[in-house]
């Protein structure tokens, strides 16, 4: 039986951090205390069909929790509906209540294929898990199954014809059951419910992408008079109603007040130390050995925990060094967990962790998304992971059995770490944030609109389900050859599949990384980083192993490699330049000026840099790689030169404070738009042809934009005051990773003036009136 009320448990966090912290207690900079919360019970609703019950009931759910009656009753009625609650709510039984319902009834029905639901997530994993979860239920008339990928040919075919509940991905949509609607018909004729689970992924690009899938599916519904209601389901988002409706194209409605039990959480807020290397730079301790180190003291207080890292590597290494600091006996109780692993060895990982056979375990956003564990006493996370939303998650890992738990965000050689471990209200004082998704965003639009045209002719009725842009993007399509206009509609025009030529996952064609020796595709980059990652001399890690790039096929989209590692790294250096295409906002405050609207970005790789681990410079070689170009959507802003020269930056000044502002400006974008580092790009200049002015632009970096300078405009002053305040706040004396040089510059960090960047945004905000 659950608990209704929130037990204590034996874990003391502010003990335990005085003993991580040790002889360093600077490091610790803040503690947050989160209250326990108790539970809101709640009838079963009467409608719930009695074998289900009792085998809710039989597993230990004595009465739902309120927001679970309160979306299962919504989705009932067929209101589209998005429950936003957080972590470990149990929000997987608010739509299971009137899908499984539904599903028995409809199996028991004398003819007919009976009611289908449509279970879709961004991962394998998480569908997996909700298989196991329906498959242990044992309900009659029940038929789950999974469709991905992985799933074998000849099962196809019955899962097709027979399975009332599947469970899939967008992907899989996209690539099959759409094209091939017509082998679904029987599914399609009786589906009832689509479920889209962690909907708060869909954001950005990747979010437009499967608003259009969404549109598509609904599209393809109505051919076989199909209208199913659909449930969303996220961990806490600001404006579920507007995100989920965005997505869908149609009203949503939400449920966001959480009748689930939580204990009461300790979050920390932790600095690795700055120390100064051989040639004087500044430079912290590294991120990953802090939280090594940190996993491998909980281990070592018998603490079972959760380092988060941002990549599969870097999981290695977290968990590598904490092995190296706990005794032998030990080194067994710490594991790693990362995407790709086969479902056994997923099962055997849980089994571990709730055995507590498993006490210290390294994992990617993978664990957060696709393993259900729960009673983890605490949660270390290596780096901001992006949003406050991803950061509650993984947080919520911990304590999800009801007892007092600890988060420590471990802050990483970044501006943006480092002004949220300096400034607590960015996590604490404020909601998540709002996701971006732009539907209507034609670089994406126009494919999927071709897609559908091959699921079924386009007319001009699917204005509504697509949007304004529809017409304009068809005519376009048709004179590109692509579609071919009739009197009833507008038809594929090609021998080919238009899904093909459309990942939902970047925009481009990927481009295959070979080796050279078998011709096995080891792993794909997207098309827009394959100059920078994988260009011919290229050491290329992938899954913790080193590759050597031996040549980059643009015409193939393809680079060859070989294993090993030849003991340097190596790093792209480019050159940049943009042009105002049209301006569509903006805002003048006194001499200076901030816009915001269509630009093209203009990007070349011209060399690439071998470095030794010490960061020495063992060379520069020259690439013969062409330019690219990307239209897209950016915010600007212009200082004329007398301005900046009032204030002590000098004309000469200018290059490096313009450099270092726009660093640190893009490093913090992340805390104010749902969007990545690498997510978005920059630009600055002393002197802009279209402008006549020293120059800042920060552009999305994805065709026809993904919303993030849009919402960096519309914030301005905040987000800039914000990388301000994190330059002021580094210790450093003349710039380092955590304020002002950038991992990806194409320029290798120069020239970067940190002094000046900050006269240069002490002026902007003056001006702005911040």
């Amino acid at each position: 039986m659950r608990p209704e009320s929130v037990p204590t448990t034996g874990l003391d966090p502010a003990g335990l951090l005085g003993r991580l912290a040790g002889d360093e207690p600077g490091r610790l900079l803040h503690v947050h205390e989160v209250p326990a919360r108790t539970a809101r019970l709640a009838e079963w609703p009467e409608w719930v069909d009695p074998t289900l019950l009792g085998a809710l009931v039989g597993s230990g759910i004595a009465a739902p929790w309120s927001h679970q009656v309160e979306v299962a009753e919504a989705a009932r009625l067929g209101r589209h509906v998005v429950v936003a609650t957080g972590t470990a709510s149990g929000k997987s039984l608010g739509y299971l209540l009137p899908v499984l319902s539904d599903l028995i009834e409809g199996a028991a029905a004398p003819n007919g294929r009976g009611t289908t639901a449509l279970y879709v997530s961004p991962t394998k994993a998480l569908a997996a898990d909700q298989l196991a979860r329906v498959t242990g239920l044992a309900l009659p008339g029940v038929r789950p199954a999974t469709y991905d990928g992985d799933t074998p040919s000849d099962e196809r075919r019955w899962i097709r014809d027979h399975a009332n509940l599947v469970l899939t991905n967008p992907d899989l949509l996209h690539h099959s059951l759409l094209p091939g609607h017509d082998r679904w018909a029987s599914f399609l004729r009786a589906l009832r419910y689509v479920v889209i689970d962690e909907c708060h992924v869909y954001k950005g690009v990747f979010g437009s992408h499967q608003a259009a899938v969404l549109r598509r599916l609904r599209r393809v519904a109505a051919r076989y008079r199909a209208t199913p209601t659909f449930v969303f389901a996220s961990a806490t988002v600001a404006e579920p109603e507007e995100h989920a409706s965005r997505l869908l194209g149609m009203p949503v409605s939400a449920v966001t007040l959480d009748g689930s039990p939580r204990g009461a959480m300790t979050f920390a807020l932790w600095e690795p130390p700055l120390s100064t290397d051989e040639q004087g730079a500044s430079k912290r301790v590294s991120t990953l050995t802090e939280v090594g180190s940190l996993l491998a003291g909980c281990v070592r207080e018998d603490v079972q925990t959760v380092a988060f890292a941002r990549s599969r590597a870097a999981v290695e290494v977290v968990a590598t060094i904490a092995r190296e600091r706990v005794s032998v006996s030990d080194e067994g109780r710490i594991a790693a967990y990362r995407g790709g692993y086969l479902p056994e060895e997923r099962r055997e990982l849980e089994r571990g962790l709730r055995g507590r056979d498993i006490l210290g375990l390294a994992a990617t956003n993978a664990l957060e998304l696709g393993v259900d564990v729960s009673g983890l006493d605490a949660v270390l996370l290596a780096g901001w992971p992006g949003t406050r939303a991803s950061l509650w998650q993984q947080a919520g890992r911990a304590g999800r059995s009801g007892g007092r738990s600890l988060a420590v965000l471990v802050a990483a050689d970044d501006p943006l770490d480092t002004y949220v471990v300096h400034h607590p209200e960015t996590v604490f004082g404020r909601g998540v944030e709002a996701t971006v998704v732009d539907p209507d965003n034609p670089y994406v639009l126009a494919p999927h609109l071709a897609a559908a045209a091959a699921e079924l002719p386009m007319t001009e009725a699917d204005v509504e389900v697509f949007g304004p842009q529809t017409l304009p993007l068809l005519d376009a399509l048709v004179a590109r050859g692509i579609l071919k206009k009739r009197p009833r509609g507008w038809f594929w025009g090609r021998d080919d599949r238009p899904a093909d030529h459309l990942s939902l996952r970047g925009a481009g064609e990927p481009v295959r990384i070979v080796e050279t020796r078998t011709g096995r595709v080891i792993g794909t980059v997207d098309d827009a980083s394959a100059h920078a990652q994988v260009h011919t001399g290229a050491v290329h890690l992938h899954q913790g192993q080193s590759w050597v790039i031996t040549e980059l096929d643009l015409d193939d989209h393809a680079a060859f490699a070989v294993r090993g590692d030849p003991g340097w790294t190596t790093q792209a250096r480019s050159t940049s330049e943009f042009e105002i295409v049209h301006e569509l906002e903006h805002e003048d405050w006194g001499p200076l000026r901030c816009s915001f609207g269509h630009v093209t970005v203009r990007n070349q790789v011209v060399s690439f840099l071998r470095r030794l681990p010490g960061g020495e410079v063992l060379g520069e070689h020259p690439l013969d790689l062409p330019p690219r170009s990307l239209a897209t959507k950016a915010v600007w802003w212009t200082l004329p030169v007398e301005v900046l020269e009032a204030v002590g930056v000098d004309e000469a000044a200018i290059p490096g404070a313009a450099h270092a502002a726009e660093h640190a400006a893009i490093g913090m974008l992340p805390l104010f738009a749902t969007a990545d580092r690498w997510d978005i790009g920059g630009v600055s200049t002393a002197l802009h042809p279209d402008t006549g002015l020293p120059t800042i632009l920060i552009y999305d970096g994805h065709p026809g934009g993904a919303g993030f300078a849009e919402r960096g405009f519309r914030q301005i002053r905040t987000w800039l005051g914000a990388t301000r305040d994190a330059i002021e706040s580094c210790e450093c004396p003349s710039g380092c990773p955590s304020c002002i040089q950038s991992p990806k510059c194409g320029n290798g960090n120069e020239p970067l003036d940190k002094r000046g960047a900050l006269a240069l945004l002490d002026l902007t905000l003056r001006h702005a009136g911040a």
